[in-house]
């Protein structure tokens, strides 16, 4: 059972533009996204147990289906493409793959010392677009932040994991040779280049309380 608030939007998300990185298509894009587990894994922010993914067709866009695979293997497993291609909706043999969500579990880290397992701890997509691969990760929980979603300031829980993330984000840059661009905005927070900014303080010490859109 969860055990953090989630926001509905993203609190801050980081985009590579992969295009010199690997071809785009299918396969590049899940071999790219495995090596982009193996760093999130190795950091304890992300745990995959399945994939989903939308349909498109060229020219005419969105299929509107959403198709979710359980990763029987790892996400190496030579066979995982053909497996995607075999999910294909029927009646749709012209559709492509859109963006490939990873999705699974991470550990986060209380004010106590003590860990715990949270699903869609982060969002790890790869998009496999003839026009140039790309990825995109974010996260939507407090705790990579100085201050809770109700404003309430919580150092020891920033101090436990906004490193574990920038971390995290410090090695995908160095892997994928290419730095991440902070994404936009939003009324949830705000990224920086390895992490969650701190927003201005109020009078009395707290940050902004956003709870009012959870």
């Amino acid at each position: 059972m969860s055990t953090l608030m989630r926001a509905p939007r993203e609190s801050g998300s980081w985009f590579w533009d992969l295009e010199e990185f690997a071809a785009p298509g299918l396969e590049s894009a899940l071999s790219t996204a495995a090596r982009m587990v193996e760093v999130l894994s190795k950091h304890g922010l992300l745990a995959p147990h399945k994939l989903t993914y939308d349909w498109y067709v060229l020219d005419v866009g969105s299929i509107g289906i959403t198709t979710t695979l359980a990763l029987v293997n790892s996400m190496t497993d030579p066979s995982l493409p053909e497996r995607i291609r075999q999910s294909r909706p029927q009646g749709f043999a012209a559709a492509e793959v859109d963006d490939v969500h990873i999705v699974g579990s991470g550990t986060w880290i209380d004010a106590h010392g003590d860990q715990h397992v949270e699903p869609h701890l982060v969002d790890l997509s790869v998009s496999p677009a003839p026009i140039g691969l790309s990825a995109e990760l974010s996260v939507f929980h407090d705790i990579w932040g100085r201050y809770d979603f109700a404003g309430r300031p919580h150092p020891e829980v920033q101090d436990r994991n906004a490193p574990r993330l920038a971390a995290a984000l410090t090695d995908l840059n160095s892997m994928l040779g290419v730095n991440a661009e902070p994404g936009e905005a939003t009324y949830f927070g705000i990224a920086g280049t390895l992490g969650i900014e701190t927003p201005e303080a109020l009078e009395d010490g707290s940050g902004p309380n956003v709870t009012d859109r959870l």
